[in-house]
Order: C-alpha cells, then sequence, then structure tokens
C-alpha cells in the first residue's frame, strides 16, 4: 500500500456541507458588502456556479451542467483534483478537468508522471462516471502504478486501464497484480503492453490470474518475458476460466514457453483469441499448438505470425487443424513457407467436415497453379474460407487475367430481376441488423441461384464493403437510400394525381 497515496487523501479539504456551507455563505456575504461599496452589486450566483467559476479557472473552456446537482457532483470532483495537484506539486491538467463527468478519458502522451497520476488517482477514488481511462506513455513508473491499484481498490466504475508503455516494471507488475489477485477491482480490460515486465513479474502474473474472476482481455506484448514465463502463464491457462483475450506478442518464448502455453490450452475452456507473433517458437512451438486444438473446443483467432515456422512446422500443426471444430481465423504471415506448407493448411480444411476456419493468412507465400486450382475446389465446398496469399507463380510476368467488375455484375443482376440493392442486402441479412458475417455473406454469394461470381471476385466484393476488416458486410447506410426513394415515388404518385 502506497502510504504517501494515503496520506494525501487524507489531508483533501472535504466538500462543503451543513453548517460549513452556511458559514461560508456568510463570508460570501461580507465580502460582497464590502465590495459593494466600489463596484456594482453582482448578480446572485449559487454556490454550484460559484465554485463552478473557481474549480474550472484556467481551463480550455468551462464546465456545463443541466442542473445544480449534476453540477455539484461534478465540481467536487474537479475540486478534488485541484488540491490534490496542489498537494502533490503538480500542473493540473484542465482536459481531465473538463471530462470528469465522461465514460472515456484519453489521456494518452501527456507527460504526466507519477505525481501526475497519483493526482488523477485521488479525483477518481469517488468517480462513477468514467469507465475507461487511456494512460498510455506517461513514464508513471512502479510509484504511479501504486497509485492507481490503491485507487481501483475503492473506484467501482473504471472497467477499462491503458497504462501501456509506463516503465513499470516488476515493482509495478507486483502492485498491479497483487489488486488482480485479491479480486477488487470492476477491471474487465487491462492493457500492460511495454512495460519491461521479465521472468521476474511471470510470477505474480500467473499467480494472479489463477483465480481472477474479473479480466477478460489482457495485453503483456512487448514484454520481456521468456520461456520459464511462458511455461507459468500456461499454468495459468489451465486453471483460468475467465480471460477470453491474451496478447502475448512481441515477447521471447520460443520452444518452451509456447509448449508450456500450449499445454496450458488442453485445458482451457474460456480463451478465444490468443496472439503469439514475434515469439520465435518455431517448429516444436507450432507442434504443441497443434497438439493443443486436437482437444481445445474454445479458441477461435489464433496468430503465430514471424515465427519461424517452416513447412514441417505448418504440417504439425495441421494434426491440430484437421480434426478441431472451432478455430475460425489462423495468422501465419512472414512464416518462412512455400507453397508446400500452404497446401498443408488448406488440405487441412477439406480434411476436416467439422471445420470452422473462415481465413488463414500466408500473405507472404508465393502459391502455384496446382494450388489454385485446389483452392477453388475447397471454395466450392467451403466459400466461407479466404485465403490471402502473395502472388501466383509464372503470373507475375503475365497480363493478369481480367475478371468483371462484381459490382457491375451485381448492377445487371438487380437490374434484371427488378430489385434494388436494399432488397438484395435484405435477403441475405437472416437476423435483420443490417450486418452481415462476412463468411454467411461468401457463402450466400456462391449459391446457384445467386450472381455468378467466383472466388476472386466475392473477395474483391467482400473488401469493398468491408473496407476495414470488421469481419462484417454493413449496409445500413443503404437503408437512408431507402427511406428517400419511397419519398421521391411518394411524390411522383401525388403529382400523378394532381395533372388533369
Amino acid at each position: 500500500m502506497d502510504s504517501s497515496f494515503t496520506e494525501d487523501k487524507k489531508q483533501m479539504n472535504p466538500p462543503l456541507a451543513g453548517d460549513d456551507m452556511e458559514n461560508e455563505s456568510e463570508k460570501d456575504t461580507d465580502q460582497n458588502e464590502e465590495t459593494a461599496e466600489i463596484s456594482e452589486p453582482p448578480e446572485p450566483v449559487s454556490l454550484a456556479d460559484a465554485s463552478a467559476e473557481k474549480a474550472t479557472k484556467g481551463s480550455d473552456t468551462d464546465l456545463e451542467a443541466e442542473d445544480t446537482e449534476k453540477a455539484f457532483t461534478s465540481i467536487r470532483g474537479a475540486e478534488l483534483y485541484l488540491e490534490a495537484c496542489r498537494l502533490v506539486e503538480v500542473v493540473p491538467v484542465s482536459y481531465f478537468i473538463q471530462n470528469l463527468d465522461k465514460p472515456y478519458i484519453n489521456l494518452n502522451h501527456h507527460g504526466l508522471g507519477p505525481k501526475g497520476v497519483k493526482a488523477i488517482a485521488i479525483a477518481l477514488v469517488s468517480n462513477t462516471t468514467t469507465t475507461h481511462l487511456e494512460l498510455e506513455d506517461n513514464c508513471i513508473l512502479a510509484e504511479g502504478a501504486i497509485c492507481l491499484a490503491e485507487m481501483l481498490r475503492e473506484n467501482s466504475s473504471l472497467q477499462v486501464l491503458n497504462i501501456s508503455n509506463n516503465h513499470l516494471d516488476t515493482a509495478g507488475a507486483e502492485a498491479i497484480t497483487s489488486l488482480l489477485l485479491d479480486n477488487m477491482s470492476c477491471l474487465h480490460t487491462l492493457q500492460l503492453s511495454g512495460n519491461n515486465f521479465g521472468e521476474e513479474a511471470a510470477p505474480y502474473f500467473a499467480e494472479a490470474l489463477m483465480s481472477n474472476y474479473q479480466v477478460k482481455k489482457l495485453d503483456l506484448s512487448h514484454n520481456e518475458f521468456h520461456e520459464k514465463g511462458g511455461q507459468l502463464l500456461g499454468q495459468m491457462l489451465a486453471s483460468n476460466t475467465k480471460l477470453e483475450i491474451l496478447d502475448l506478442s512481441w515477447n521471447h518464448l520460443k520452444r518452451k514457453g509456447t509448449v508450456g502455453l500450449g499445454t496450458g490450452l488442453r485445458v482451457n475452456d474460456a480463451l478465444k483469441i490468443l496472439n503469439l507473433s514475434w515469439n520465435g517458437i518455431g517448429n516444436e512451438g507450432a507442434q504443441a499448438l497443434g497438439e493443443a486444438l486436437k482437444v481445445n473446443n474454445m479458441l477461435v483467432h489464433l496468430d503465430i505470425s514471424n515465427n519461424q515456422i517452416n513447412n514441417e512446422g505448418a504440417k504439425r500443426l495441421c494434426r491440430g487443424l484437421e480434426v478441431n471444430g472451432n478455430l475460425k481465423i489462423l495468422k501465419m504471415a512472414n512464416n518462412p513457407l512455400t507453397v508446400e506448407g500452404a497446401t498443408a493448411l488448406v488440405v487441412s480444411v477439406r480434411k476436416n467436415s467439422k471445420s470452422m476456419m473462415e481465413e488463414i493468412n500466408i500473405s507472404n507465400v508465393l502459391v502455384n497453379e496446382n494450388f489454385i486450382k485446389l483452392l477453388d475446389g475447397v471454395y466450392r465446398m467451403r466459400p466461407e474460407l479466404d485465403v490471402i496469399y502473395d502472388e501466383v507463380e509464372g503470373c507475375i510476368s503475365k497480363v493478369p487475367k481480367q475478371h468483371p467488375n462484381p459490382m457491375k455484375l451485381i448492377q445487371n443482376y438487380l437490374k434484371a430481376h427488378n430489385l434494388q440493392l436494399w432488397d438484395f442486402f435484405r435477403k441475405i441479412d437472416k437476423d435483420g441488423n443490417m450486418k452481415i458475417p462476412v463468411a454467411t455473406f461468401r457463402r450466400a454469394m456462391m449459391q446457384p441461384s445467386r450472381i455468378p461470381l467466383d472466388r476472386v471476385q466475392i473477395g474483391e466484393l467482400v473488401h469493398k464493403l468491408d473496407q476495414n476488416r470488421t469481419g462484417f458486410v454493413d449496409y445500413s447506410h443503404l437503408k437512408e437510400q431507402k427511406t428517400a426513394q419511397k419519398l421521391e415515388e411518394g411524390e411522383t404518385e401525388e403529382e400523378n394525381k394532381e395533372e388533369p
């Protein structure tokens, strides 16, 4: 526990209440009478308005409130922060004052330091509105992490915290994990990337997350976990029942660390997304993950890009892909694979009748015509599958095969069937929420009764309709066009009726 943080809280002036408010009001009256002899008397100002003026002095914009009660609540927070800044001797951040009543506060790259974060932590102890706090790259050090941990033991609203790239080191890891171990906060998302956490910090995280039932998303990327750290985190995965997203990219887990994680994945029934890119896991790491995929029934997204996995490692991974019925996205870009490894991956999906695979990313691999034929055949059976590869060998110097514009083909189809684009999407959208999963869209487009598009054309169409790769084709913007069209048609009908 940080005693200085507790002592600073005790020194804070309590909010005015009862007799204190009356005494303060009498002082204001006496001062106003003295001032009246020199200048015209000011208009009556409420306590809330007066406090607001005092709290926001020097800020970029004034705080606005819809009613006195709401104003008084936010004013207390602002005054608390200003008093905390005075005690720890830091300059107040006007943006923080202006957003104390907002659910999202972004203070990334503000150069706050440990003392600046201490003032913010004091102000947030009793805050009930902010749910998402961004504090990346503020050099808060372990001292700042300790203050945040103390605040989170009392704060009951904060759910998302980003304190990446803050030089927390092992002492900071100990403070944060102590909070998680005690299940004292409401955090469900914690970003701790780039904080110099090494093997010494791994036991703290492993122990805390074995019994934590709050955190669902954890980012530990760009740290210094090595093989022992991977083994400890693997033991954690064997016990954890809540963590759904884990990012361990850009560490040094290598073979033994990944084997440990694979062992934990075999019995884990919560993790859905795992990022192990840039860890040098090699072929033996790929084999460990393949063995885990044989029995794991929860993981849907696995990223093992940039991991020195060659064709042999890909084949070992395929032993799991041949039987797994849950994995949807596999990212293996920038591994030393050739068309041999790429072929093994696609064949493993073809063999597995239970496969749910939607994307295989091997974007650096040069393939050949035989691979394209294989892919086209698999695509007819599994149109939801998207394999991202580099180029087709021997076709780079040739004039690329021309494919009719898919949007033009859709327009011709709609015109021939007297349909509008809105109607076309509505027929595909089973749920009616105006967002179609890409896999569902691909399957629908491959039906014989639909527009005759091949795999490449459908891929181009999906890229245009989902440029940000959200995984959904969003056609909600067409609703306004449909409404405008109906209004225009209605006006035309009225005009025709009025004609003699």
